[in-house]
């Protein structure tokens, strides 16, 4: 029998430890350190496990922009309900009308209304393309609500900016998100192990930015029905969102090495998917996070697709900015580790 059919118990000399190993095999891994990765693991599965559990387990509405119309005993009675019923969920902003509240939810400054007339049922404006899940928080809030004069339950809920009817629910807009943040990752640490120099990575990188941010809209609006309004914009959202993604990636590899691609799968992923809000709003979660998501690309790039999917564009200064920051701190990282580490760009190349 050849030495090299032998199994490991028939190599093993007699009075040794260890089995006989062939020229160039590696020593097997020593059990402290097998036992101690495999602890590590289950470390790290709890962390996953909390990032994206521990904000839904805690989700509540905190301070949600509404705004409220009506005599001003009507809406000073409403605030005292407020206070008792659902201490800090609402923050109410006093307009004039429902024509002014129209106006501040198609421009993304208040999630929805309360119209309190002075004769007749209250109104209730919503805006499901913003949140379904304040839509029917408020929806469900209104049940509560009745005419000043009769005291009768129950007002009017109109949806002001609604879902498009093939997601009514906003389900597949939700479960799009995290495949664009997925997709920037896999783009960054791919063109990492596979193209040699930096540059032709970003360049890299640019190309399937933009190549994805069609086929997304392809599927998710052409197909699936889930977004409205210009595909040329919301094609361009998508894009710049993985964009941001994948350069910060291959920026942090180009600085750091290898290490890189952990440092940016917990940016994007652990932290910035968990708290982006995208399945409900950043005001659902715990107080801060929700205002920390969205300054990482992933909450920025879902803020900014419902802005030029349902909303004519509103609102989209600030997640434009924070993507652009991204992007911008990917290419600085990527100079920077050209520049200092010249032999960086070929680290993890074949």
């Amino acid at each position: 029998m050849e030495l090299d059919q032998l199994t490991d118990d028939e190599r093993t000399v007699p009075g040794s430890v260890e089995p006989r190993r062939s020229a160039g095999e590696s020593p097997p891994t020593v059990w402290p350190r097998a036992v101690g990765i495999g602890l590590g693991l289950a470390l790290l599965v709890g962390v996953l496990v909390t990032a994206f559990a521990w904000p839904p387990a805690e989700s509540a509405p905190s301070d949600v922009p509404v705004a409220v119309a009506g005599p001003a005993e009507a809406v000073a009675e409403l605030e005292r309900q407020l206070d008792e019923d659902a201490p800090g969920a609402l923050d109410l902003l006093r307009v004039d009308d429902a024509d002014a509240a129209r106006q501040l939810i198609n421009a993304r400054e208040v999630y929805g209304a309360i119209v309190l007339d002075p004769v007749g049922a209250p109104r209730v404006l919503t805006a499901s393309a913003a949140s379904p899940v304040i839509a029917q928080i408020m929806t469900g809030f209104s049940n509560r609500l009745g005419e000043p004069a009769t005291g009768a339950t129950g007002s009017a809920v109109e949806d002001v900016v609604p879902l498009p009817e093939d997601d009514p629910r906003g389900s597949v807009f939700a479960a799009a998100a995290l495949p664009m943040v997925i997709g920037g990752m896999i783009v960054g640490i791919v063109l990492s192990f596979v193209v040699a120099g930096v540059w032709r990575r970003i360049v890299g990188a640019l190309a399937a930015a933009v190549a994805a941010g069609w086929v997304v809209i392809l599927v998710t609006q052409a197909w699936l029905g889930a977004l409205a309004a210009n595909p040329w914009a919301n094609a361009g959202v998508v894009a710049l969102t993985i964009a941001a993604i994948s350069l910060t990636v291959i920026g942090l590899v180009a600085v750091i090495g290898p290490a890189g691609i952990g440092i940016g799968a917990l940016i994007m992923f652990l932290v910035g998917n968990s708290l982006s809000g995208v399945t409900s709003a950043p005001e659902m979660l715990p107080d801060g996070w929700g205002a920390l998501g969205q300054l990482l690309p992933a909450g920025a790039g879902g803020t900014l697709l419902r802005s030029t999917s349902y909303f004519d564009g509103a609102a989209a200064g600030q997640p434009v900015l924070v993507l652009a920051s991204w992007l911008t701190a990917g290419l600085l990282l990527a100079a920077i580790g050209r520049r200092f580490r010249p032999a960086s760009h070929d680290a993890l190349s074949g």
